[in-house]
């Protein structure tokens, strides 16, 4: 089944969700608002009339942005799902076809209450473009002056990866960098150290090894959890161990892995739109190619030395 879904966004950043009806599957749930292709439309007119029929709303999908596919599959009934943000409507959104309806910062929004396939569109709008990774042959002082400065000029999402030295080591200057994150509402990922993200309120990104460990989520839903992943296997890995996110590499040719054969863009997009999570790519790209990852699928780009500037 393929299904398409609108994520209205107003002037002050708020989305709009449904609530699924009493008698429908899910019933109770939250989710974007939307519906199945009928024969013949393509994502761009099933949605011009979905929202015409659930909201009461006329859509230009000359306006559309495409922001995440999310494949997903309810036991026997599986279905793609094709998220599009939509900026610009005439008409005031009413429940027409929903139990009710609600504007929601999607900072606020709980993923517990969406339906299961839904969450990854939420992930998708929470997470910004850029993913930088701190070098790993930095002092810890170093790579916090690096955090700050980055912070400083707008990154929101960084992943706290210092393999040179110890684990206590690198927890101490995680902890110290807390009142900034907070001030700036950013988010730091220890590398591999759930105990650490645990004691610290951080996020997580685990190695492929950590996946196959787990069986289930190691964070509540207010943290951050990502992966690592290389294949569609692993990516299946991540979603099923309920990861937010995940990085794919290598994308592209790399200094620090020149023996690892390069995906390139066409199979990096293969695999980000078969994933039912956000993808970043990494490894032999930085800032400046977003738009290419955003063309293949990708949320946006992570790295190690290109996002460093400090």
């Amino acid at each position: 089944m393929h299904v398409a879904a609108g994520v209205l966004v107003d002037g002050a950043g708020r989305v709009l969700l449904a609530q699924r009806p009493p008698g429908k599957h899910l019933a109770g749930r939250w989710e974007f608002p939307g519906g199945k292709l009928e024969a013949g439309e393509d994502t761009a007119a099933a949605l011009v009339r979905e929202l015409d029929e659930e909201l009461g709303i006329a859509v230009d999908p000359l306006s559309f942005e495409p922001l995440i596919r999310v494949p997903w599959s309810y036991g026997e009934r599986a279905l793609c799902l094709d998220a599009v943000i939509v900026r610009a409507w005439s008409g005031v959104p009413a429940a027409l076809d929903a139990a009710a309806i609600d504007w929601r910062d999607p900072r606020d929004v709980d993923p517990s209450l969406l339906a299961p396939a839904d969450r990854a569109i939420l992930a998708a709008l929470r997470l910004p473009e850029h993913y930088p990774v701190t070098p790993s042959d930095v002092s810890v002082e170093r790579a916090a002056t690096l955090v700050r400065a980055a912070l400083a000029r707008g990154e929101r999402l960084m992943q706290w990866r210092l393999p040179s030295v110890s684990l206590a080591e690198a927890r101490k200057g995680a902890a110290g960098l807390l009142p900034e994150l907070r001030r700036f509402g950013a988010s730091l990922l220890l590398n591999r150290d759930i105990e650490g993200a645990r004691e610290l309120g951080l996020g997580v990104h685990l190695s492929a090894a950590q996946l196959r460990e787990l069986d289930a989520r190691p964070l509540p839903p207010s943290q951050w959890v990502a992966a690592s992943c290389h294949d569609a296997d692993e990516l299946a890995m991540a979603v099923r161990c309920g990861c937010d996110f995940a990085t794919v590499s290598p994308v592209m040719p790399t200094a620090s892995h020149p023996g690892a054969e390069p995906l390139g863009w066409p199979r990096f997009a293969k695999l980000a739109e078969a994933a039912a999570l956000p993808v970043f790519a990494l490894g032999g790209v930085g800032p400046h190619e977003v738009a290419e990852a955003r063309m293949h699928a990708g949320q946006g780009t992570a790295g190690i030395r290109a996002f460093w500037r400090a």
